[in-house]
């Protein structure tokens, strides 16, 4: 089977572009035969919507950009998180299967139900997260191909407070959060998203939440492709939860477009 057209979209940018802004998160679109699945009433998913969804990420990416010196290319999840978690293991090396949240999650951030027990994940797997996927090692492949290496900066944000879901929600929760990979976060990424992120606060390192995004053909294997995922702090830039941006996102998309250029030389 396969997945609708606006399931994800790969934006282009400069073709002299290494680098990928990849937003997983931003989109709060489900499909209704995707909703029909899901157990919480409309208020309910709203609410949920509000704390599970990276608002506005995919307009701090935007943003950035527009104003990197050179364009970077863009890979956007159009639909909702609550369809699939293109960034999860589909299978028993995720760690938040413990919580309910692999890539289809069955439990909401506060750990109450949101599929049927039992619900089967496979039919959403194959339909959503295996084309997203294979788009994405494409996307990569293609940027290697072009300009010999690729990188991946994967835009994220989260709550102020934990949520019950959490894993590892007890430690420090900084305006920005650098997520890292010891085999793709090579210390001159982070070095430039530590100076580029300056202006918006204190920086933290794999707290509250560790780690990056790397298609799996190439994750471990390939150190032409780097990858660092920035998870920025929601009240940085908009009203908690689920509301309006700020004025602080347009310091964020400079931020962000500043590592674009650091990552481009």
């Amino acid at each position: 089977m396969t997945v609708a057209p606006s399931a994800f979209d790969h934006l282009p940018g400069d073709p002299g572009s290494p680098v990928i802004l990849h937003v997983p998160h931003s989109s709060r679109e489900i499909p209704a035969d995707v909703r029909s699945g899901i157990v919480l009433g409309h208020a309910a998913l709203e609410r949920e919507l509000d704390h599970i969804t990276d608002s506005h990420t995919a307009s701090i990416a935007e943003a950035a950009a527009a104003a990197a010196g050179v364009t970077p290319w863009r890979f956007v999840n159009g639909l909702s998180r609550l369809v699939v978690d293109p960034e999860r293991f589909p299978d028993d090396r995720e760690e938040m299967l413990a919580v309910g949240m692999g890539a289809v999650y069955t439990r909401t951030t506060h750990r109450e139900p949101l599929r049927p027990a039992g619900t089967d994940p496979e039919p959403l797997i194959e339909r959503y997260f295996r084309p997203y996927a294979q788009a994405m090692t494409e996307a990569v492949a293609g940027r290697l191909a072009a300009t010999g290496r690729a990188v991946i900066i994967d835009v994220h944000s989260y709550p102020t407070d934990p949520l019950p879901y959490e894993l590892h929600g007890d430690g420090p929760r900084p305006p920005v959060c650098l997520g890292t990979d010891e085999f793709h976060t090579p210390p001159g990424l982070l070095a430039a998203a530590r100076e580029a992120f300056a202006p918006c606060g204190r920086t933290g390192l794999d707290s509250p939440f560790a780690g990056t995004y790397v298609p799996l053909e190439f994750y471990g294997k390939d150190p032409r492709v780097s990858a660092l995922m920035v998870e920025i702090r929601r009240d940085t830039y908009m009203t908690e939860p689920g509301g309006p941006a700020g004025p602080g996102l347009t310091r964020l998309a400079g931020a962000l477009a500043a590592l674009v250029d650091a990552a481009t030389r």
